[in-house]
């Protein structure tokens, strides 16, 4: 068992705070937004700090999740940040899906502090994180990776070190990448069923058991062909995570012509007013 903080208890951060405390591990927590905190901890147990610095005084682990980069570096290199606390040997895992270039950043200013960063994101979504199931890409070292990864197993299925710093990220860019295209997919099929007078929910049946299975097919047409979405991962989540992969692109000369597309399929999506819809909403721009 470990002394754990988790910084950051959003639909993600709050259910993966609660698998490491289920699983026996010491946690203490910090929120921007203090009464989340003080709510977790009346839930779960376990105590709340008033800041990062205060939350990862002490710790062995260090576990983080906000929103991005800019959020990322608040909680780890601002004015009362986790990095002024955390001691030599101690481990700082950041499972935010955020660029490659702070991943790099934050674990050169742990390595120079005597201390180990991974930036670890993960795929699963809200179900994957309150069922204790998600994936996790590792970037970092082997050492900090076979420390962090039997305490990061409390809320995955998968885990697996994926390179240096920054390699985790690059790989949630390619996870984000294959999703894009996907949904995009399973969309215009199902459209095209509609317009052609297809039982789109029997055609899915059928075919979902071949060649053109995936995930999305399996757990998201039913609400689509509903019109149905707030089921999952959020327009503006998707937006942010794609600009990201397509920032990297601009800079490895990686060709990204598909992502880019539905990228701006979500733009024409968020000006629909579906900025909260889950990413399975790329249907509604064809029906409109």
């Amino acid at each position: 068992m470990v002394k754990a903080a988790f910084l950051g208890l959003g639909v993600m951060g709050s259910p993966m705070a609660r698998h490491l405390k289920a699983r026996g591990h010491e946690v203490t927590v910090y929120n921007r937004t203090a009464a989340k905190a003080e709510a977790w901890v009346a839930a779960h147990g376990g105590r709340s700090a008033p800041t990062p610095q205060a939350a990862a005084e002490g710790q062995d682990i260090v576990f983080c999740c906000v929103g991005n980069d800019a959020d990322l570096r608040a909680v780890a290199l601002g004015s009362e940040g986790a990095f002024a606390a955390m001691g030599r040997g101690t481990l700082f895992v950041d499972h935010t899906t955020a660029s490659a270039e702070v991943a790099r950043e934050l674990s050169a200013a742990a390595r120079a502090a005597g201390f180990d960063f991974l930036d670890a994101p993960v795929s699963g979504g809200q179900a994957g994180a309150e069922n204790g199931q998600l994936t996790v890409m590792v970037g970092g070292e082997a050492e900090a990776f076979a420390r962090a990864e039997p305490v990061i197993m409390s809320f995955a299925r998968a885990c697996r070190l994926l390179g240096p710093a920054g390699a985790g990220q690059l790989a949630k860019m390619m996870n984000q990448i294959c999703i894009a295209g996907v949904v995009q997919g399973l969309a215009e099929a199902m459209h095209f069923g509609k317009r052609a007078g297809m039982d789109v929910e029997a055609v899915i049946e059928v075919i979902s058991k071949g060649a053109a299975q995936s995930w999305q097919m399996e757990n998201r047409y039913k609400t689509m062909n509903a019109g149905k979405f707030d089921f999952g991962f959020a327009v503006e989540w998707m937006r942010k995570d794609l600009g990201i992969a397509l920032d990297e692109a601009r800079g490895n000369g990686a060709q990204l012509p598909l992502t880019a597309l539905v990228d701006q399929f979500y733009a024409d999506v968020v000006a629909m007013g579906g900025r909260r819809w889950d990413t399975s909403s790329l249907i509604a721009r064809l029906e409109e």
